[in-house]
């Protein structure tokens, strides 16, 4: 407190810098934030001029990471669902250019809403498949199979079943028998999948790991291991920083031993985002969170 009033004034959308003392941090970015006075004041506007300054001022200051809160939601009265968007917003915007990691902090799920349209069509389409799932599985259609069937609908049946790897001659596989004949069956590794798929789209490392909600120490750790086992979350973020369809997206986590599955609501809401072809992963992360789901990214393994 003493260090704080030493500041003196801050006007509305400026901040100050003071050495955080006894915190488990280096500095402390004291910033001041709109109050709401019904959105015709320039409160957006100063939002997120608070925001960037913050931002900027730990740069200045070599910060390597910060914790911002959701300003002005508190007793400003700032609408929420406003506020996140702002600094959603203001921080992708920046780490565009500047390599920081940001957390995003709030203290309970009513500080962190979601809008009530995306709310709606994300309950909507994990409602319909969801239960669509459940009901194959206490139903199964091998139930009632019919054992008058041909025995070339059989045939057939178990044509599509043989793994890939055999050759189908009147139902016996023919397995592979030289070392040549395997090595060519290996395909890429996830690795060498990713870098091959930033490549062919012409990105750079940080496009991708900023859009993939990941840290460059992260991203490096995956670069220099052909072998990396990454976790479904991981996986999920990078496709959707490659914005690849849900074929390619399947494809792609695939190369992990991962699949989407519809028994998953985190799988169904990343589906919905991406046949939306909406790749915004914050986003993602905020209607995740508001279903009590798994975050995207986040430097988790």
């Amino acid at each position: 407190l003493e260090l704080r009033r030493a500041i003196g004034n801050i006007e509305v959308g400026n901040v100050a810098v003071t050495p955080a003392l006894d915190l488990n941090a280096k500095f402390i970015i004291h910033a001041v934030g709109p109050c709401w006075e019904g959105g015709d004041k320039k409160e957006a506007e100063l939002l997120e001029k608070c925001y960037a300054n913050i931002l900027k001022t730990a740069t200045k200051n070599k910060c390597k990471s910060i914790a911002v809160p959701l300003i002005s939601t508190g007793n400003y009265g700032f609408p929420k669902t406003l506020a996140l968007k702002i600094a959603n917003a203001v921080i992708a915007s920046y780490l565009e250019k500047h390599d920081l990691l940001v957390y995003l902090v709030v203290f309970d799920k009513k500080s962190y809403e979601v809008s009530a349209e995306t709310f709606a069509f994300v309950k909507s389409y994990i409602d319909e498949n969801y239960v669509e799932e459940i009901w194959k599985k206490e139903y199964p259609k091998n139930r009632f199979y019919n054992r008058t069937a041909s025995s070339s609908m059989y045939d057939e049946v178990v044509e599509k079943s043989l793994p890939p790897i055999c050759v189908k001659e009147n139902l016996e596989c023919k397995w592979l028998t030289t070392l040549d004949d395997i090595v060519e069956k290996l395909e890429r590794s996830f690795t060498e999948e990713l870098f091959a798929r930033i490549d062919e789209k012409g990105l750079t490392d940080p496009e991708v790991y900023k859009k993939a909600n990941l840290d460059r120490k992260h991203f490096s750790k995956i670069r220099n291991n052909k072998n990396y086992k990454p976790s479904k979350n991981t996986a999920l973020a990078l496709a959707i920083a490659l914005e690849l369809n849900l074929d390619e997206t399947k494809d792609f986590i695939g190369k992990a031993g991962y699949a989407l599955t519809h028994s998953s609501k985190m799988d169904l809401i990343v589906e919905f985002f991406i046949k939306n072809g909406d790749y915004d992963i914050f986003k993602i992360n905020e209607v995740l969170f508001a279903f009590d789901q798994p975050l995207l990214g986040l430097n988790v393994a």
